[in-house]
């Protein structure tokens, strides 16, 4: 499965984030001198309180919404009109709710959409489909309509939409949002086995625990800690002050005490 591991052999950041500011319309601060670097084949957490500038980060990573102040490059290009379509072919975007990206008639014409407008030929395509399909399993699901999809499947399929375009980089919000604890586990299974460099922002800190070994926290638009997540989650001061607990897992058992 050479076009779903994403991985690049590079050895220079394949994100850079210099100095990332951004304002909302309204004139609220969203993002203020944000910045790190991503090495290929890392599992970065992006944690925060809802309003820290999470999504709005994300987004500048595929050029959704352009730097008032700073740059973002992927693979060394730097996020730009002229550089877009390279870099929206680097990076995948999975979107909190599923539904935004799924809108075809079927599975399939779903997971196909983004190859054909790459400009690949039917067979290509349809081995790119086949293939995501396959690697999300859910090839059985091909020919359904994605609203008979359960929470979970409708998950699973909106990845398979961005690993059929073969990216670099999966970048993904929330993607544990609304699952049941049993879907929850197998989505962070399935996220665990995947190759590519993986940059998740999420409330989910139990699956930042298991997924991810370092994790960068915001805090109202700007970086307060980047280093290794068991090390972040220790630190009862930043949590505190970034309006953030411990995962579930860590947190001491009312019956048996501290852990």
């Amino acid at each position: 499965m050479t076009g779903m591991t994403g991985m690049t052999g590079r050895t220079e950041p394949v994100v850079a984030v210099t100095d990332l500011s951004f304002h909302y319309p309204d004139g609220t601060e969203a993002l203020r001198g944000v910045s790190f670097t991503i090495h290929a084949g890392e599992t970065v957490a992006v944690v925060g309180a809802n309003g820290a500038g999470k999504s709005t980060l994300l987004l500048h990573l595929n050029g959704s919404v352009a730097p008032e102040r700073g740059e973002v490059r992927i693979l060394g290009l730097a996020v730009e009109p002229r550089h877009l379509d390279r870099v929206r072919r680097a990076v995948g975007m999975v979107f909190q709710d599923p539904d935004d990206q799924l809108f075809m008639p079927t599975v399939q014409d779903d997971v196909a959409f983004g190859p054909l407008n790459l400009g690949l030929g039917p067979e290509e395509v349809a081995r790119r489909v086949a293939e995501a399909l396959a690697t999300v399993d859910m090839a059985q699901a091909a020919g359904k309509p994605p609203y008979r999809l359960s929470g979970g499947e409708k998950r699973r399929v909106a990845i398979a939409t961005v690993l059929a375009m073969a990216p670099e980089i999966l970048v993904m919000d929330e993607p544990t949002a609304g699952l049941d604890p049993r879907t929850r586990r197998q989505l962070a299974q399935l996220l665990k086995a995947f190759g590519h460099t993986k940059i998740i922002a999420t409330h989910d800190l139990d699956l930042v625990l298991d997924l991810c070994g370092r994790t960068i926290v915001l805090h109202e638009g700007a970086v307060m800690a980047d280093g290794p997540t068991r090390e972040i989650f220790a630190n009862a001061t930043l949590l505190a002050t970034c309006h953030l607990e411990k995962p579930l897992s860590l947190q001491a058992c009312p019956v048996c005490g501290p852990r």
